[in-house]
Formats: C-alpha cells, structure tokens, sequence
C-alpha cells in the first residue's frame, strides 16, 4: 500500500485494473523515484502502447507541401482523407549517456536494437508497426545501474500520421518492485513528429529518479538531442523493410 509520503508529495497513486499500484506522472506532480532494490536488482521493463483515434482531421496543403520540401523529413506524407482510420508507426526509443561518457540510441531506425549484457545494457524487444495490444517493450539491466548516468526514452513517429494527436500513445516504467509509472501523451501537438516522454537519471544512493518531459519537437532525434545536450552526430536512417 502507498505510504502517506507519497500522497503528502502529491503523487497520483492508484490501483491499475490488475491490482497493481500505479503512479501516473502529471505536469504537476512529474517526478517519481525508484528506490532500494527496485533500483538495482532485475529489469526495468519500459513499453509503449497506442490506439489509433478515428476520423482524426487531415493536415492542410500548405503543411503537406512544407513536410514535402523539408529534407530532414523521413517519412512519407500522410494516408489520403477518404480513410476513416489511419495507420500509426510509433518507435520506442532511448537515448543514453553511461557513467563513462559514452552515448547513443537504441531504436528500430538503423536496426539499434541494443544489448543487455554489454553496453549499452538497454535493449528494445522489437518493431510494433501497428500498435498491438502488447505495443513495443525495452528492458533497462538494473545489475548495470552503476554503468548509467542517464535514460532518455522517447517517442517518435516513423510512418504515417502526420502529429500525435491522432494516437492515444501511453508509456509504462515497470520495476521489479514498487507501482508502475504512467505517463500519457495527452497533449496535442499538430506538427509533432517526435517527443521526448521521460528523463531516467541515476542519482546515487540506490535511486534512479523519473522525470516526466512530454516535450513535443516538431523534428526527430537530432532535435531531442539538441534539446538534452547529448552531443551526437546524427544522419538520414530508414528501417528494414
């Protein structure tokens, strides 16, 4: 049960339909630590799940022809407007910055699927391509915990539609023990392409602190990058067909 700290810091804390404990991240209350052995034992299982909404409303000519002439554009344009339901391809991913100053991404893009047991001890299980109802998995190695300094899992959208406002996209931090974390992509951001979700820090003494971000970029992984100061060097990538 949810000690009294944890309502007196504001948290929201509920039970989640299967019974579990569930912190949900909010613009008011976006932090959330994960303590103890739940920090350093096992794995943290992160996924992201979507539903297509129906109907959502077409972009305008005008948006169209801008996404058509901007290089750093890696997608197509949207499906035409006689579809009632459009596909969505969101990617589950993460950039980041090990205790030795190295950094990277995992992600489907350029197949950077990663690696438990070497670095960077992060490692997405696969591609959704249609938002099945198990989405895309990512488990972070906890024996690793001392090798992190920092944990950025972010979303973007490969294919498709064209903002985010036509997914309901959700993303869950999963540790061994202690509530789930929640943190919903609620807010609607017409030209998004990318947004960076939730920020995992290592700050000592058995503590990994989850930070909510929900930072909508109208660009994709150099543009997150730009905005977290990781300092990579980024190029045009597709995925394996």
């Amino acid at each position: 049960m949810a000690s009294i700290w944890e309502y007196l810091r504001g948290e929201r804390n509920t039970l989640d339909p299967g019974g579990q404990y569930k912190v949900t991240l909010t613009k008011s209350t976006p932090q959330h630590a994960i303590t103890g052995a739940a920090a350093t034992t096992g794995y943290l299982y992160v996924n992201l799940h979507w539903t297509t909404r129906i109907g959502a409303p077409r972009a305008s000519g005008r948006d169209a022809l801008r996404r058509f002439f901007n290089p750093r554009i890696l997608s197509p344009m949207e499906p035409d407007a006689q579809h009632a339901q459009v596909n969505v391809d969101l990617d589950l991913a993460c950039m980041y910055e090990l205790a030795d100053g190295s950094r990277g991404v995992v992600q489907p893009l350029g197949g950077y699927f990663g690696d438990l047991q070497r670095a960077p001890y992060v490692k997405l299980s696969g591609d959704d391509q249609y938002g099945a109802p198990s989405g895309e998995t990512m488990y972070v190695n906890l024996e690793k915990k001392d090798q992190f300094k920092r944990l950025l899992i972010f979303v973007y959208i490969y294919d498709g539609t064209p903002a985010f406002e036509q997914a309901n996209a959700v993303v869950t931090i999963v540790p061994q023990t202690g509530p789930r974390i929640e943190i919903k992509l609620e807010e609607r951001a017409h030209a998004a392409r990318s947004c960076a979700v939730v920020l995992i820090e290592n700050t000592g003494d058995n503590t990994l602190t989850v930070r909510r971000e929900v930072r909508y970029v109208n660009g994709f992984q150099a543009d997150i990058d730009r905005l977290y100061g990781f300092g990579m060097q980024w190029q045009r990538g597709y995925k394996s067909s």
